[in-house]
């Protein structure tokens, strides 16, 4: 089972809200997800992002894979971004 760590969409028309959440990859993105980690609000300024960043490295630890606009939010915020 694929397991990656992406943005599972919320709010209203126009607004939206993204959760941080670790799910299967073959998962639909709004579908179901293993854990939330984290909360990202573009609409804010400056854009806010909570994590969780002990549950972050664990779940990369155990190989799930950020995508690409989860990692520049994790690069952002200082947690790992790959398994070393």
């Amino acid at each position: 089972m694929p397991v990656k760590i992406r943005l599972a969409r919320h709010g209203a028309k126009k607004r939206p809200f993204y959760r941080i959440v670790v799910a299967n990859s073959e998962s639909p993105r709004d579908g179901r997800f293993l854990e939330t980690v984290g909360t990202y609000n573009p609409l804010s300024q400056p854009a806010q992002v909570v994590l969780k960043k002990e549950r972050v490295e664990h779940w990369i630890q155990q190989g799930a894979i950020p995508t690409d606009t989860v990692r520049s939010l994790l690069k952002k915020q200082g947690a790992q971004t790959s398994a070393a």
